[in-house]
């Protein structure tokens, strides 16, 4: 059976550091009310030349050097975002150009924060077509310009930066078991983004406020919790893996009161939960990617290792992915 392995990980994050310290000077807030509900620190926020595609292209090369793999030898990228600096083309072939990826096709998913996990899905099923095939899978989020910095209960949790992982056929068992993904359109008010303002009067929205995030953040926490924990019970369950065989667990970095939610609902030992929120706060598609990156340069990934990886987002979307190290 042929499986999609990843050969190598990648991640680039902005040079400008965010602090609580410098949002309480922005907002009214304190750095003990942002520490103590989300359990951020500080964010990387972009600036001249780290445009979302910049910050793609950037982790894509290291990934590529990682895997050994030239970027001509990709044939397909895709991108999770839904911050790309323009609305087309896709953040995905502004990759292609920046890497020189010649031979691949490109697109974007915007899938909010589960974006680099269905594109880690969609990936999967393009190797199972063409055993020969490499593929770039990127998160990548300038979430910096779409958040409304006079929102102190939005305007404190987001961050930019961008991840990428090399996927190809892998060799036995090694790759990715399965997935399972969902979502739920009936509840995208809770979560949402408008685009930039409409040139047809007609179709401006009558509670148009701007193009930046907004969230019901109570109502958000509860569905975010439980929509996980039920896709990752359902991928276990699916692909036969018991949740202490989980060597490590790669999470959607929303907050820490989520990922402590979810830690204490799958029964996984908290050690086995990957969680480096307190430094990039919410990268949204970008924030699995940075973290599998960090993990997997620390030496906390070892050849055989089940990584769990589980997301929710706006839309809603939210899902779980099992792969074998």
């Amino acid at each position: 059976m042929t499986r999609a392995a990843i050969l190598g990980t990648g991640s680039c994050l902005p040079r400008r550091v965010l602090t609580n310290a410098e949002l309480e000077k922005m907002v009214e807030t304190t750095d003990e009310w942002i520490t103590v509900r989300t359990g951020i620190r500080e964010r990387r926020i972009a600036g001249a030349g780290e445009e979302t595609s910049k910050l793609a292209a950037e982790a894509a090369r290291k990934a590529l050097a990682m895997a050994g793999v030239a970027a001509a030898e990709i044939g397909l990228i895709v991108v999770g975002t839904m911050t790309c600096e323009k609305a087309m083309p896709s953040c995905a072939c502004l990759v292609q150009k920046e890497i020189g990826a010649v031979n691949a096709f490109a697109m974007d998913i915007n899938a909010a924060c589960s974006g680099f996990l269905f594109g880690m899905d969609v990936a999967e099923k393009y190797i199972k077509a063409d055993p020969t095939l490499k593929v770039l899978v990127i998160g990548a989020e300038t979430l910096s310009t779409r958040t409304n910095w006079e929102d102190r209960t939005t305007c404190v949790l987001f961050g930019d930066g961008a991840g990428a992982v090399v996927m190809a056929a892998g060799d036995g068992e090694r790759g990715m078991l399965g997935s399972r993904l969902f979502a739920d359109g009936s509840l995208w008010h809770l979560l949402h983004m408008d685009a930039a303002p409409s040139l047809n009067p007609d179709l401006v929205a009558a509670d148009y406020q701007g193009p930046f995030i907004r969230m019901a953040g109570q109502e958000v926490f509860k569905y975010a919790v439980r929509a996980m924990q039920d896709g990752v019970a359902k991928v276990l369950a699916q692909e036969g893996v018991e949740p202490e065989a989980v060597r490590l667990v790669i999470p959607h970095q929303a907050n820490i009161r989520i990922l402590n939610s979810l830690t204490e609902r799958l029964g996984i030992a908290p050690e086995k939960i990957y969680i480096n929120v307190h430094k990039y706060g919410n990268t949204s598609a970008a924030s699995m990617p940075i973290a599998l990156d960090e993990a997997n340069r620390e030496g906390r990934l070892r050849p055989g290792d089940p990584v769990l990886f589980c997301a929710f987002g706006g839309g809603f979307t939210w899902g779980a992915a099992i792969v074998r190290w």
